[in-house]
Parts: structure tokens; sequence; C-alpha cells
């Protein structure tokens, strides 16, 4: 019996038809492009999405969007070159976006722009944080050039780069990033750069016709520039699983938006284990170095110290970690660089964390061991007065809770700047500690004229020396608390405990929600 052909319908047409074009989106740049990233050992977008976010959570915004300005590019632009939508990071909601460097380098153009625009729109206003896996040639150079394109693709939204912080943004510099992908890397809160990654304005070739030199790539934008010199870079890592692990790990200490407190976890075993050993971290000599972050990770809940700029103002150490299960902000002086003399860019640096703790709820542990500011013609140059009272000011305004420990020395503005004079809600001191305008050396050879050997010199130490001891401080109450080093972490869970922010009030003022991301 013959079977009569079952007759197509109109609409498996049409699905077919849309088969076809998500097959089309979903190959980015085709099977040679991915090829040749896959041999240099760099993920595609895709495949970061897919390791950033939960199994099967993404959805994705604007996965048919193609080139707009150019309708003869339509075909070879699947999603325009940027991913962007929604998936759940470690069960957190988030906004995600993905520049697809196999689809015109994933130059900026007008459809890729609203794609980012509706992210951003909706990570703020539904308190999600918002991620930027960045990598990017910049500007799609013939949809922007002339009087029409600049109107149409660029300064048609006011607030494209304005941050006021209600979500956290992290950012992921993973490849040469030029542009766009640069600007939301310095907008972030946190941006991991991975070597052989290029943050800069504009690429090499357009640096080098405007300079009419050679420009090399990593002089430009490398790794070293932003981790070293401009601080742009927060981590460097070697790959990009170690970049997205990075991201992951960032946002673990993070509220989801700023009117809420950040997550608590369980506090690991063996937290706190080797604090009764933590006083023979400290030298005996007041001279004498050490690394600070030694004793920051006795105190704090067992491996959750985060550490944040690492290479960047060394003289200061600041990074996330968790007390008791709750985050917090590490401020710490790092006697092993520079004797723990504070200089311009650590000022810049402590004053970006400070921004960023007290824009997401997370109190702020300051430790402090400093003989005061470094000075001389350099530090004039780079602005020192400014820096200093940008830090003093960032100080003032925050409105977490600020506990500070003085280990040893804390001298001069310095003082104040690490939370001395009520500038921190708690001042608590190990009996080590010494407090004084100046070192008191110093003080004998400005006031006296004497160095260490000559008749007088002693006295004039001694009495130099006089009521500098953390006795003299507490005496006058400028100290609320002397502590026995090895109390300092239950010292410091007990006081976050006093001064955590209550359910009805969870969150700060948020008084810098607008300071630059970058200065």
């Amino acid at each position: 019996m013959n079977q009569v052909a079952k007759e197509a319908s109109p609409l498996d047409e049409v699905m077919r038809e849309y088969e076809d074009r998500l097959q089309k989106a979903l190959a980015m740049g085709g099977p040679q492009k991915m090829a040749k990233r896959k041999g240099r050992g760099m993920l595609n977008a895709r495949e970061r999405i897919g390791m950033l976010c939960d199994p099967d959570t993404f959805i994705e915004s604007g996965l048919f969007g193609t080139s707009s300005s150019n309708r003869d590019d339509a075909e070879k632009t699947p999603a325009d070159g940027k991913i962007a939508g929604f998936g759940k990071i470690n069960g957190r909601e988030t906004a995600v976006s993905a520049n697809d460097f196999t689809v015109m380098g994933a130059s900026s153009s007008s459809t890729n722009g609203r794609k980012i625009a509706h992210l951003k729109q909706v990570a703020c206003q539904r308190g999600l944080p918002l991620v930027f896996l960045g990598e990017s040639s910049g500007a799609r150079m013939p949809d922007h050039m002339g009087a029409r394109g600049m109107g149409t693709l660029l300064g048609n939204d006011a607030a494209q780069y304005q941050r006021l912080r209600e979500t956290p943004w992290v950012s992921a510099t993973l490849g040469h990033s030029y542009g766009s992908s640069s600007w939301y890397a310095v907008l972030s809160d946190f941006n991991v750069m991975r070597k052989g990654a290029i943050l800069a304005v504009s690429s090499p070739l357009l640096a080098s016709l405007a300079t009419k030199e050679a420009v090399e790539p990593e002089d430009l934008g490398g790794w070293r520039m932003h981790a070293e010199v401009t601080g742009f870079a927060d981590m460097v890592v070697d790959t990009d699983e170690e970049a997205i692990a990075a991201v992951k790990t960032f946002l673990s200490y993070l509220p989801s938006h700023n009117n809420i407190a950040p997550p608590e976890v369980p506090v690991p075993p063996g937290s706190g284990a080797e604090m009764s050993h933590i006083l023979s971290l400290l030298p005996a000599s007041r001279t004498q170095v050490y690394d600070m972050r030694r004793i920051v990770r006795t105190i704090v809940d067992k491996d959750s110290f985060f550490e944040i700029k690492a290479r960047f103002g060394k003289v200061v150490t600041t990074g996330l970690a968790r007390l008791g299960g709750r985050s917090v902000g590490i401020v710490a002086n790092n006697p092993l660089v520079k004797g723990g003399a504070l200089d311009t860019d650590a000022c810049e640096k402590i004053t970006s964390f400070l921004v960023l703790c007290d824009s997401f709820n997370i109190p702020v542990v300051m430790f402090v061991d400093t003989p005061g500011f470094l000075i001389g013609k350099d530090a004039e140059r780079r602005r020192a007065p400014g820096k200093i009272m940008n830090f003093m000011n960032a100080l003032a305004l925050t409105t977490v809770p600020k506990l500070s420990v003085i280990l040893r020395k804390s001298y001069g503005q310095a003082y104040l700047n690490m939370g001395g004079g009520r500038n921190s809600n708690e001042v608590a001191a190990w009996p080590t500690a010494e407090i004084s305008f100046m070192d008191p050396q110093f003080g004998v050879r400005i006031v006296h004229g004497l160095e260490p050997g000559q008749p007088g010199f002693d006295e004039a130490f001694a009495n130099m020396n006089r009521d500098s001891q953390v006795w003299d401080m507490a005496a006058i109450y400028a100290a609320q608390s002397v502590i026995r080093p090895e109390e300092t972490r239950s010292y410091l869970i007990r006081m976050l405990e006093v001064y955590r922010m209550r359910p009805t009030n969870e969150a700060g003022a948020h008084l810098m929600h607008a300071w630059p991301t970058s200065f």
C-alpha cells in the first residue's frame, strides 16, 4: 500500500530557517578562526561564558543581532561580535558580556552597543553584578567615520560610561583590548588581566601613526605596565581559566547590589590556628622589615585573603578576606617594601579600595605599621599633597565600619590616614605600638642637629621618644583597646559584631558612589 507523502507545511520552512540562522549565529567567526584561537591556547567567547556561568543557566540576549550600518556585513557578523545575556555564577544571577574577537575583532557598532546598554540597564535596575569579558579591536571604523557615523553611533547615550556603583562591575582583559573594551576595564571595580593581553586607548598601529615611531604592544599596554605602573590591572594571571576563576572569587566577597550586605560563608576549619604564634612574625627590632601579608593571613579566615593590586603601590597591601565568615576589606602597611612608608601610588591604591568597600557594604580593617609618607622632590612632582588628601577625604567619607590595629609604628599624618584620631570607629593597638609625629631619630637631627653617636644624642633621643608608647595613647583614650597580639582575630570578629550593619540598615550611605574608578 502506497503511503502518501506528508505535505510540507509552511511552518516547517519557517522552522528550518530558524535552525539555519541559529547555527550561523552560534558558529561565530567560523571553524578556521576557532581553530586558530585554540592553537594559541585561548578560549573563544562562548567557551568563556560556559566556564563563567553555572551549567545551563546562560540565556542570551541579542543572539540574532548583526551589523545594521552595513547590510553587506550582516552575514558575516553573527551576534554582531558581542555575546550578551544573563547567567548564574555560583547560583547568583549576573549580567554577562563577552566580546567575540572572531567577528570583526569584536569591534563596537550600533547593534552591539544597544546590547551592552540593555545589559547595563537591567543590571542596575534589577541589582545584578555585571561582568565584561574583554577583547576588542575598538570602534568599527567604516561605521564610525564621518559626521553621520559619529552622530549615529557615539554620543547618543549620555550615561554610557556612568558609574554610580549600584552593582559590582567586573572585567577580565583577555586579549588585545582597545576602545570600549578598555573603557569598561578601567570603569570596573575589579579587572583581571591575562598575560599577553593588551589594554590601551587604541592599537599599536594607530599609536605608531600618531607618534611617528614604532610602538610595541607590550610597551603600549601590556600586563607589566598596568600591574606595576598604572594600577589598572588588579590581578595578573597566565590563562583564561585563571582569569575567570578570579572573577568568580572576587564576586563571592561582594553583594549583588549596594543595598544589601555581602554573603556570609561557613568558617573554614583551621582558621586562627596559628594565632598563638603571631607575635613571632613581628621582628624584635623596630627597624627590621617583615612581610605584613603573613600576619594578615594568620588573622583572617583560612585561605580567604584575596589580594588586589599586589604589584602596584607595594608599600601597602589591599585585599578582600573574611573574618568569622563575613567579608572584610584589608588595608595593611607592608614594611617589607620601603619600610612601609606610604607613597602616591599607595594613596591611590588605598583610596580606590576604600571606595570599593564603602560602595558595597564591606567593613574595613586596617593594620598599621608605617613611618609616614615618602617625601622629597619626586613625591611633590607626583602630587603627593593632593593624593594624601584624596585618601584622607575618602576615609572620612567611608560609612562602613572601620577598625584599625596598630602593630608597630604610626607616625605623622599617616597616623590619621591609617585610622588614628577617630578616623576609625575603633583603634586597637598591640603593646609593641609606638605613636609620634615622626621617627625620634629624625626629630633629634632636625631639632638638635645631632647624629647618632654624637655627645648629647642619647639624652635628646630619650626626651624626643617620651610619651610615644601605647600606654600613653591608651591613657587619653586615643586607643580604645590595647590587646594581646594572639587575641587580634577574636577581637576583630567580636568588634565587627558590635558594628555589624543590621538587617534594617545593611547598607552604608555610599557617599562615594560616583567617585572616579581610575584617577
